[in-house]
């Protein structure tokens, strides 16, 4: 593989249709196509960061797949190892617009050929090619292949010496139950490098209650650095080195839209660690581009340029 990638990550994009007027979905006539899918959003917001990404995935052989590539081109994403299947349709949601709170979002996902990812589908040579792999945990939900897929994947990059990133982004209505969500997600955090859960995530996925017993929990399965999202407040961090702190969260004038505030936080904390910032820069970050992403109504809106993130963050 000639191309060399700073990224790579895979999961299930979606063409999502946001509603324009506030409202019950069933009552809107008016809707907005955009991309969705956490890993599509980590993707586009490190693309814009300037940092070479490719994104794997399985898509139907339809409209909606053909709209998500081209979205994806045009945030110079590499789509090389997308494979596609005329058997199954790409997934789909709806989102509702609120005037505070988050928004009600219906997915039609289910046996999407995203959801039909497997081991056959890995291709080492393109993984190989990256610097960095970013996983999520609804990628591992969707199917027993996805979940196969996964643990291939971030065993693969570890023994090829690259880093991985895991953040949990709990779907507890893709589990069959609680219990399995949870066993699953730590055996997943147990193979990665830097874990991002938010802090009721990580007293979901622990039984633990502040951010410094819930870090303690995941270094001590052998992550190096776990980040703890605290909303509005900010996050905490620490690391088996050693490093450990609080940081500041950024003033939020208006909040828009919380969905893909976590993927935002996720892109500022990647993309500084592959540049080699301290931790707490990183966190710095993280906070900064959680911010962006509440104050714009799309997923990926808010995602900034190098130019953007650098005026917000003076």
């Amino acid at each position: 593989m000639s191309k060399t990638l700073d990224v790579v990550t895979f999961g299930e994009p979606m063409a999502m249709f946001y509603a324009n007027e506030v409202g019950e979905l069933h009552e809107i006539s008016s809707f907005s196509r955009a991309l969705a899918g956490a890993e599509s959003n980590v993707a586009t917001g490190l693309s814009r960061l300037e940092h070479p990404t490719g994104y794997v995935t399985k898509l139907g052989e339809d409209s909606f797949g053909q709209f998500i590539v081209n979205t994806l081109h045009r945030e110079g994403i590499d789509t090389a190892s997308i494979s596609y299947t005329k058997q199954f349709s790409t997934g789909m949601l709806l989102k509702s617009k609120v005037i505070e709170g988050d928004p009600k979002v219906e997915y039609y996902r289910k046996n999407s050929a995203a959801s039909k990812l497997s081991l056959a589908d890995f291709d080492p040579g393109y993984f190989a090619s990256a610097g960095h792999l970013h996983v999520t945990s609804i990628s591992a939900a969707l199917s027993p292949s996805c979940l196969e897929f996964s643990k291939h994947a971030m065993e693969f990059m570890k023994s090829q010496g690259k880093t991985v990133s895991l953040d949990p982004n709990l779907r507890p209505t893709l589990w069959p139950d609680t219990e399995t969500m949870v066993s699953t997600i730590n055996d997943l955090a147990g193979r990665c490098d830097w874990f991002l859960p938010g802090l009721g995530e990580g007293k979901k996925l622990t039984g633990l209650d502040t951010p410094e017993e819930i870090a303690d929990f995941y270094l001590q399965l052998g992550v190096s650095l776990v980040v703890i999202k605290l909303g509005p407040e900010g996050a905490y961090y620490k690391s088996s080195a050693g490093e450990e702190g609080y940081v500041d969260g950024f003033k939020v004038e208006q909040v828009v839209d919380t969905v893909g505030a976590g993927d935002g936080f996720a892109v500022g904390v990647i993309s500084a660690l592959l540049e080699q910032l301290p931790a707490a820069e990183a966190v710095r970050r993280g906070n900064a581009i959680g911010a962006l992403a509440v104050m714009s109504p799309g997923d990926m809106d808010g995602l900034p340029t190098r130019a953007a993130l650098a005026s917000f963050m003076g």
